[in-house]
């Protein structure tokens, strides 16, 4: 095979010809069984509507975990991008520790309805309210295990 052949769409340096995707950075979210109530409900919170795929769409049709979601994805009318996923019925779960999710800016109106909605059926870790800093700022565990973190920047 020519390297024109190989590297289609790709110019001398490698690098991808016309126009780029820009990065972008966004949680993953792993479940046992929930992914979908879940997404349902961030979508519930945050607005937009969720995409889901089953083990059973990829193949998987006679698999215990075929109405287990391989991969879930909500893009939110704020522009937000979470994805989930349920873990397969032969890996150990593990609950999510050791991080949060944050979500920050100064619209307060609308980060103090996702703290709501958010920590409804959860655990407010921390209520919403000013700190030393200046900002408004809360934390609180989702009903499906996330620690979110919301922050009202002040001016």
């Amino acid at each position: 095979m020519r390297r024109s052949e190989a590297h289609r769409g790709q110019d001398a340096d490698g690098h991808r010809k016309g126009k780029t995707m820009a990065s972008r950075l966004n949680p993953y979210l792993n479940f046992n069984g929930n992914a979908r109530q879940a997404l349902e409900f961030y979508a519930s919170v945050f607005g937009g509507k969720p995409v889901f795929s089953t083990f059973a769409d990829f193949g998987a049709k006679d698999s215990p975990d075929a109405d287990r979601i391989m991969h879930g994805m909500l893009e939110t009318d704020a522009g937000y991008t979470i994805m989930a996923a349920d873990i397969t019925s032969e890996m150990g779960y593990h609950a999510p520790a050791g991080f949060s999710v944050s979500v920050s800016g100064d619209d307060a109106e609308s980060l103090r309805g996702y703290f709501e909605k958010l920590s409804a059926g959860g655990t407010a870790t921390m209520p919403m309210q000013k700190q030393v800093w200046g900002d408004e700022f809360g934390m609180c565990v989702d009903r499906y295990g996330v620690s979110w973190l919301v922050d009202i920047t002040q001016a």
